[in-house]
């Protein structure tokens, strides 16, 4: 007997990124995130800032793809010519992938999973092998 599997909600699932947040990147570095909605998709604006000086700026835009049932996310860095486009989407209630499909970064694949509503842990791989993990916590 076939296992039916239900579809997921994927824009409403999205909406758990909505909010501030922060990542440790260690050595006084952190990420500042600032997430909101924008119809069915979300703009985010980040800031790499260490000691209280700001490093880098990262904007991206996510919009959904309803044909594909994922979002499409545009990113740009304020010190890199290169526009990365990602595919992202939820494989479970609180956890799903990201794929890079340009730049060098395109030989990573991304996961992240909601292990409480205000944690989020981010992991790298590189041939099945985590190489990267960050936590991100949501900002009261």
């Amino acid at each position: 007997m076939k296992k039916l599997t239900q579809k997921l909600d994927q824009v409403s699932l999205m909406k758990q990124f909505i909010g501030n947040w922060t990542c440790d990147y260690g050595n006084e570095t952190r990420l500042i995130i600032e997430n909101v909605p924008f119809g069915a998709g979300m703009v985010s604006n980040c800031q790499i800032v260490q000691k209280g000086i700001v490093l880098d700026s990262i904007r991206q835009l996510y919009g959904y793809d309803k044909k594909a049932d994922q979002f499409i996310m545009t990113e740009l860095i304020e010190s890199s010519a290169i526009i990365e486009i990602c595919y992202t989407w939820f494989t479970s209630n609180n956890a799903g992938e990201m794929v890079v499909t340009n730049t060098e970064n395109s030989k990573y694949k991304w996961s992240f999973e909601f292990e409480t509503p205000d944690l989020i842990h981010q992991r790298a791989k590189l041939d099945g092998k985590v190489v990267k993990e960050v936590l991100i916590t949501r900002k009261k």
